[in-house]
């Protein structure tokens, strides 16, 4: 019997918002959305909110006064990349079916195919926003997690640091999305752009892997 999504999942729905088991088996489906772009925000996503759990756990502890006020703004950052990750969810989903559709035009006369191209073109550049924004999202919450590791309860390092290898799991997939897209593309001047920028999160975000490791006393 082939899966079916729920009636209620359309373009405009929020995917983020589905109970976490509808959300993964329509990812284990056989249609196209979600994919691999919206798998990598929610696990950017996901490491966000454990930075977020983190800081929580610290604040307000009188052992971790003097950490007080840069904890609150950990927290704040987090919630808020959190936030920005979980939109990526719907916004790569949506992303992917606008190259869907575009694909799926008619291609019968010379008009049709013109127009056709134009569409697939408008619709892989769009598609690289998603990932790339997702990509960037993921290095800031690992750049955080050092701090959080190092300053944070010592309770919740473990939490920290699944953190961080969730928001490196996430960088690692969109970059992953990004390539694929700019293959598909196939523009020279967006290609070496966007490669430029995937080698600079892909370092940044290394960086900062490593550095919450050490903190952590983990290895990587």
């Amino acid at each position: 019997m082939t899966a079916q999504a729920p009636a209620y999942i359309s373009p405009g729905n929020q995917l983020i918002r589905l109970p976490v088991d509808e959300f993964l088996a329509m990812l284990a489906g056989d249609t196209d959305v979600p994919g691999g772009g919206s798998a990598a925000a929610l696990a950017g996503s996901l490491g966000a909110a454990l930075a977020g759990m983190v800081a929580r756990l610290t604040v307000g502890r009188p052992r971790y006064a003097a950490v007080e006020d840069e904890m609150a703004n950990w927290r704040d950052q987090a919630d808020a990349l959190r936030a920005r990750l979980a939109a990526l969810v719907d916004a790569d989903a949506e992303a992917y079916r606008q190259v869907s559709a575009a694909y799926r035009l008619p291609k019968d006369t010379d008009e049709q195919n013109a127009r056709r191209r134009a569409a697939i073109r408008t619709a892989l550049e769009g598609a690289l926003l998603p990932p790339l924004q997702t990509a960037a999202a993921c290095v800031d919450v690992l750049e955080m997690l050092p701090a959080l590791i190092a300053q944070g309860n010592r309770n919740a390092v473990t939490d920290a640091t699944v953190g961080a290898l969730l928001a490196h799991a996430g960088l690692q997939a969109a970059v992953r999305n990004v390539l694929a897209n700019i293959e598909a593309l196939g523009d020279k001047g967006v290609a070496h752009d966007a490669r430029a920028r995937t080698v600079e999160l892909l370092s940044a975000g290394q960086a900062a892997l490593s550095a919450a490791l050490a903190a952590a006393g983990a290895e990587e």
